[in-house]
């Protein structure tokens, strides 16, 4: 079975995280249709963590009851405690002195050593999460909406041994592949992660230190080192497709319809916005002939920073490993802009 994909943009009210009390949450029964977003602190949103994986497909649609064939473990996870995913950016511990493994036990690393009176708890869970396809060369985004800072993230890979769809996650099961400097208080943080060596589903493990006082974030991230993504039970699943498509047609019965006449797409969304500026994300797809490089014109922005591209005014060019699309295929790159957000255009042009 396919789904449309309930991708949401990142409800992040800044202005809301710094003026909420740092234990604010968000009370919600599990029959509850919907939810205020949650308001402070912040996480790892690509590749997406376990609970704002769960949060971004499912938080406009969590009675769905077809999440329990579709998307299992985030099922299990919405019934066991719907505030893991409404307070997917406070997954963290406080005065931890650094001593991370003596605070978190293995087999509770994605829960954050059962954090927040076991909320998180569901997290630690083995099973078919959904993996993000990634390759070996990728950039990793932290999205802070409360403007922490970080005195560091500290990123580890699952050994190729371990298998998270039956094995809880242990500190014997990592290897650590990079530890960052500082970053400034300024949303988001990237850093480039290198997998070489790595391949098939593997958990991305990071350690946010926030600077603002000594409060560690522990955030699992399933990923699919050299491959796309990975839905249960669809050795090539999708979730774009719409369900509402007549599988009967034919695409060959009106070529004027084909999008492919095209030799790339590409389209920009506001993910995060502030007082004078804004967080965006790209979206590149080949037509109908595979393409071997993109620029995008994001008219009307002023970009100041990129990931997943390079950035020349306002042009973003592809990276070294995501400029290569097969037909119909797609990639995104994000970056931010100062000054307003409003009217932005995407312009692709192929390589």
């Amino acid at each position: 079975m396919t789904v449309r994909a309930r991708t949401r943009g990142l409800i992040l009210a800044a202005a809301m995280a710094l003026a909420a009390p740092l234990g604010l949450v968000a009370v919600v029964s599990a029959d509850t249709a919907m939810a205020p977003p949650a308001a402070a602190h912040g996480s790892v949103t690509d590749p997406p963590t376990r609970n704002y994986g769960c949060w971004d497909r499912w938080g406009d649609d969590h009675l769905n009851p077809e999440m329990a064939t579709i998307d299992p473990m985030c099922w299990q996870a919405w019934q066991d405690n719907p505030n893991a995913m409404w307070n997917w950016n406070g997954l963290y511990r406080e005065n931890v002195g650094g001593n991370h493994q003596a605070a978190v036990p293995s087999g509770t690393l994605c829960s954050g050593g059962n954090t927040e009176g076991g909320r998180y708890d569901s997290m630690d869970t083995p099973g078919e999460w959904v993996a993000k396809g990634v390759p070996h060369n990728f950039t990793l985004t932290l999205t802070d909406g409360a403007n922490h800072g970080a005195d560091y993230l500290r990123i580890y890979v699952s050994k190729p041994s371990f298998d998270p769809t039956t094995e809880r996650l242990g500190w014997e099961d990592l290897d650590l592949i990079k530890e960052t400097g500082s970053y400034p208080p300024q949303s988001p943080y990237v850093t480039d992660v290198n997998l070489s060596g790595y391949n098939g589903r593997a958990v991305l493990y990071t350690i946010w230190q926030a600077s603002h006082l000594d409060q560690p974030y522990y955030l699992c991230s399933d990923i699919n080192i050299g491959g796309g993504d990975l839905w249960p039970d669809d050795p090539q699943p999708d979730p774009t497709d719409d369900p509402t498509d007549d599988p009967t047609d034919d695409p060959t019965d009106d070529p004027t319809d084909d999008p492919g006449n095209a030799e790339c797409t590409a389209t920009v969304s506001v993910t995060n916005s502030w007082d004078g500026g804004y967080q965006a994300e790209v979206t590149v797809t080949a037509g109908g002939s595979a393409i071997s490089g993109w620029e995008v014109t994001v008219g009307g922005a002023t970009i100041t920073q990129a990931w997943n591209a390079t950035a020349s005014g306002n042009t973003l060019t592809n990276a070294s490993w995501n400029g290569n699309l097969s037909a119909g295929g797609s990639t995104t790159a994000g970056f931010l802009g100062s000054g307003s957000s409003s009217g932005l255009t995407a312009t692709c042009s192929a390589g």
